[in-house]
């Protein structure tokens, strides 16, 4: 989709820091429209955005290094206001002059920044002559700062902590105010965007909803639409904003291969025929699916069918409509912005079953995709914003191979069931437990390992179930639930007594950096 016009923009340009989107999160939470775009593509993207301010990001290189990423020239000409972190003030001072050096005392984690004096970047909330609390993550530090820039605050490791060239409004930070562990760090973004970028807050929900429903009427005139409808929150926000577009040239296409929660693809189609006015066709393609995946180990190759599998089907499907010109996807912005990682990423592997950046030219098709700048959770409030049910909204995250890659090893149609009989146990004692609407995500997987138990007087060879909850907002980052023992072994004993095929139950309580896959 031709992304829709905003008048003020910021730029942030990414030199490849695991938390990069936590800035763009944060500035959109500041109620202001960004973008994150690799260093390399930064000076396309600055023509074509016209940006009222650019951040740079932080980044795991070194400057030191030959060939290390730099900023384009373009936006020290510009004359607009920048925000450097990290790897971007390092940067920043080696463009413009300074000098940066290695072989000092890293500093990782949990620092004090002592303010020297006032600025407007955090004018309200840190005052001068006292120390608060931030997150560092470097080795490299400036030692030399650029003509015309002060140092107007300092930490043990950081003499330039905070360094500013007030006049041509350039500020920079050794230390991350993106991640919750800088406690004032969004208040620091905020006063950045709004009182020395000058940008008002008019990134909103309702706004965006006006301006996708044009750019979606303007992209597919009178053209058809299928949509891949997975009745997850991503796909069903997706077809309500087109549908609300272009009406019936929309057609939903629900693909049911087996792989979906317990009673999942039924719960959808009452759903969206009952309630809502979308012309929806089920396809029953399980047998199609899980009989070429059935015995196939290796998770990457599940995913290659299944998204071959899944194009397959969008084909006859379109054929049968009399073909359809556009075929629209619920891609989200995190998925956009690890399909281009400047790194190669984790998108590598884990956007595999997408088809963020095109489709197969056989298919002859243009993709919509109306929430590609959109955030998880932001989704969630369009999706509010256009009447689904909070209990639909709230649903937990569901990947696009489904329990394919929540049966590692092999996959047979008895695993399946038995993987989808315990899932649902494990996501009714959550409900019944009041801790579903706690829990970002939560699902059960079945290991490829069989375990000898006892159970009454018999003697079992069955499987290992793990369960998994974990907090998040947005699933870049996310740490396991703290479950008490007593739910655990409420949920333990039920999956163990009503469902056949497991005898054993584990808890998973790994955390999930950014960037990782859901399990495998």
């Amino acid at each position: 989709m031709t992304q829709t016009a905003h008048s003020d923009t910021v730029l942030i340009i990414d030199f490849g820091s695991q938390v990069t989107q936590l800035i763009g999160r944060r500035v959109r939470e500041a109620g202001v429209y960004c973008e994150i775009v690799p260093f390399q593509s930064a000076e396309e993207a600055f023509n074509r955005l016209r940006p009222k301010a650019i951040i740079f990001s932080g980044g795991p290189a070194s400057v030191l290094d030959q060939g290390s990423p730099r900023a384009p020239q373009a936006v020290f000409d510009s004359g607009l206001p920048i925000l450097a972190i990290c790897y971007g003030q390092q940067t920043m001072a080696t463009q413009l002059g300074g000098k940066v050096e290695g072989g000092h005392a890293r500093e990782f984690g949990r620092a004090d920044v002592e303010i020297l004096k006032p600025s407007p970047l955090f004018e309200g909330f840190w005052d001068v002559g006292k120390k608060y609390p931030v997150w560092m993550s470097h080795g490299d530090r400036v030692t030399v700062a650029p003509e015309g820039f002060e140092v107007i605050g300092t930490s043990e490791n950081a003499p330039f902590a905070i360094a500013v060239n007030e006049s041509r409004r350039y500020y920079t930070t050794m230390f991350h105010p993106e991640v919750v562990h800088t406690p004032d760090g969004a208040k620091l973004l905020s006063n950045f965007v709004h009182k020395i970028a000058g940008i008002q807050s008019d990134w909103s929900m309702s706004a965006y909803r006006a301006r996708a429903v044009d750019a979606i009427r303007q992209q597919v005139g009178d053209k058809r639409v299928i949509c891949a409808l997975s009745g997850g929150v991503d796909s069903s926000v997706a077809a309500l904003l087109i549908h609300e577009a272009v009406g019936d040239q929309l057609t939903c296409i629900l693909v049911d291969h087996g792989l979906m929660r317990k009673n999942e693809a039924a719960d959808v189609v009452a759903m969206f025929q009952q309630h809502y006015n979308l012309h929806l066709i089920h396809v029953d393609a399980v047998d199609r699916f899980v009989g070429e995946l059935e015995g196939v180990s290796d998770p990457e190759t599940k995913r290659k069918i299944i998204g071959r599998l899944f194009i397959e089907v969008f084909e006859e499907e379109a054929k049968k409509l009399g073909g359809a010109e556009f075929l629209a996807q619920g891609t989200l912005y995190p998925d956009v912005i690890e399909s281009v990682s400047f790194t190669g990423g984790p998108s590598v592997t884990i956007k595999s079953h997408h088809n963020v950046g095109g489709l197969p030219e056989r298919m002859n098709m243009q993709l919509v995709e109306p929430l590609r700048e959109l955030f998880k959770d932001e989704v969630r409030v369009l999706g509010k914003e256009l009447g689904l049910p909070d209990s639909f909204i709230g649903r937990h995250p569901f990947p696009g191979p489904g329990l394919a890659i929540r049966c590692p090893g092999g996959i047979t149609r008895e695993k399946l069931d038995i993987l989808r009989d315990a899932d649902a146990v494990y996501l009714d004692e959550i409900r019944k437990a009041g801790l579903y609407d706690k829990i970002w995500q939560a699902f059960a997987v079945l290991l490829p390992v069989q375990t000898v138990g006892v159970m009454g007087d018999g003697r079992t060879y069955e499987f290992v179930c793990a369960l998994r909850a974990v907090t998040s907002v947005d699933g870049m980052t996310a740490d396991f639930y703290h479950y008490d023992m007593n739910f655990l072994g409420r949920a333990a004993t039920r999956i163990i007594n009503e469902v056949r095929g497991i005898n054993r139950v584990v808890y998973d309580v790994t955390s999930k950096p950014p960037g990782t896959i859901e399990w495998e």
